[in-house]
């Protein structure tokens, strides 16, 4: 019993030196009792005023450490989207409300800070209020997330003031939160409020019209000059007496593959995103493009963590709620440190995929990969059109233009312009190889790539 209640004391002890801290103000005051004392020691006929002010300091303190933990209630309430995207600033509100117990201030002065994710920047935090009894109050902050995945909201610290300043009180309020960081679809949203005729220049995406007929039949119409006389109708023209002519449209029920590439080399960074992250967005982007185009989108993954939840497959389907998938399957998928085989990845996605279908790898390539990739590539040109699309470091581009002032710049120009030398071996030979390539930095992977589909599908090649 003794233990126990030793063991009560000391936590309590620890809890109150852990959520009391001392005020501006205690600080004064001692300097005052310190001067008291000091004239004191010196004048003894001061001696009481001395006593006397140590007493009622000590009457303060204590009717002041009354009022802080005489609250009656103090309750925060928290408004934060469910989904968020990377990289980019989300609003925040704070709700509080107080009320008083019979000993303490009707006006309470505190210090806000939200325990927000730790993979989150932020700014308006903390924030100094000051909130009446029975008043709700709202505060606003924003945080930027830098990381894909579940996020917890944990909850809100309040450093409250006692009214006359001399304590400070730690407080916490358990508001738990849970939000889901998904891809930046904001190139989404604005290729929808620029994809018209007129607008899509503004993107630097480009329609391309094929010379020659589609694929599917649209509708008949008018012969016109130019047109060929395989598009003739002739039952159609016999019957109205006038030239008739079939009109095509590219195929609609093709199949888009996205093979993507989670081994280590796609951890690199270009400014605050990774290329993996680079690649979910241009993911995005041309999903929705296609899916507007009529064609069915699904994705696999390879050279993933042992863990069977990063592995993802996701058979291709139409329609714009497919976006919705692709977000639900990737918002919390991360590149790992495994090396990427490409004969597997390749392998199980011939297992899976039956139809023919267009399949998009989206990987970050190196001269040493060549022959593996190779073989991958040629495993999937037996049936499947291919495009690769390898992402390059900035950082190389910046190096070789870049001015040679030392020894050492000399040496990194060097050094670049063989790496590069090499690259574009590797690339003249898969372009040898009728591969389908795209080399390009992670800004400019997502327009080159939605170019590169409409080029493809306007010329029939699938």
């Amino acid at each position: 019993m003794v233990t126990f209640i030793k063991h009560l004391i000391k936590n309590s002890a620890q809890s109150l030196f852990y959520s009391l801290k001392p005020g501006k103000n205690i600080f004064l005051f001692l300097i005052i009792l310190i001067l008291l004392g000091a004239f004191s020691a010196i004048w003894s006929e001061l001696l009481w005023l001395w006593s006397a002010a140590l007493s009622l300091f000590a009457i303060a303190l204590l009717w002041d450490l009354l009022q802080l933990y005489a609250i009656k209630a103090l309750w925060a309430e928290r408004d934060a989207p469910g989904k968020m995207s990377l990289g980019l600033w989300h609003d925040i509100k704070l709700t509080l409300h107080y009320e008083s117990g019979r000993f303490s201030t009707n006006n309470l002065r505190l210090d806000v800070f939200d325990c927000y994710p730790v993979n989150c920047e932020y700014r308006g935090l903390p924030q100094k209020i000051s909130i009446q009894s029975g008043q709700w109050m709202t505060l606003q902050y924003q945080i930027k997330p830098l990381k894909r995945g579940n996020e917890q909201f944990t909850r809100v610290q309040c450093l409250i003031q006692s009214p006359w300043s001399f304590w400070l009180k730690n407080h916490f309020l358990n508001v738990h939160s849970a939000t889901m960081i998904y891809p930046n679809f904001a190139a989404i949203s604005q290729y929808a409020l620029l994809a018209t005729e007129n607008h899509l220049s503004q993107l630097g995406i480009r329609k391309i019209r094929r010379r020659g007929e589609g694929m599917d039949f649209h509708q008949l119409r008018e012969y016109r000059e130019g047109d060929s006389l395989k598009q003739i109708d002739w039952k159609a023209t016999s019957r109205l007496r006038k030239l008739i002519s079939r009109e095509y449209q590219d195929e609609k029920d093709q199949e888009i593959l996205f093979l993507l590439d989670c081994g280590r080399r796609m951890l690199s960074h270009d400014g605050e995103l990774s290329h993996f992250d680079h690649s979910l967005n241009a993911m995005l982007l041309l999903s929705y493009v296609a899916l507007h185009q009529g064609d069915a989108i699904g994705f696999s993954t390879f050279a993933t963590a042992d863990d069977k939840n990063t592995q993802r497959w996701l058979p291709a389907k139409k329609g714009m709620a497919t976006i919705q998938s692709l977000l639900n399957n990737v918002y919390d998928l991360h590149a790992s440190a495994v090396t990427p085989d490409y004969t597997q990845g390749v392998t199980q996605l011939l297992l899976r995929q039956k139809k023919r279908a267009l399949i998009i790898v989206l990987t970050n390539l190196r001269d040493e990969d060549s022959h593996d990739l190779m073989n991958a590539l040629q495993l999937l040109q037996r049936k499947h059109l291919v495009i690769l699309a390898s992402l390059k470091e900035q950082a190389l581009e910046q190096a070789m233009l870049a001015p040679i002032v030392d020894f050492s710049d000399a040496l990194l120009l060097a050094s670049s312009c063989d790496y590069q030398s090499q690259r574009q071996k590797m690339f003249d030979n898969l372009n040898a190889r009728g591969v389908n390539y795209l080399d390009v930095t992670p800004d400019k992977l997502a327009v080159r790539l939605v170019n590169r589909y409409l080029d493809i599908k306007s010329s029939g090649q699938l």
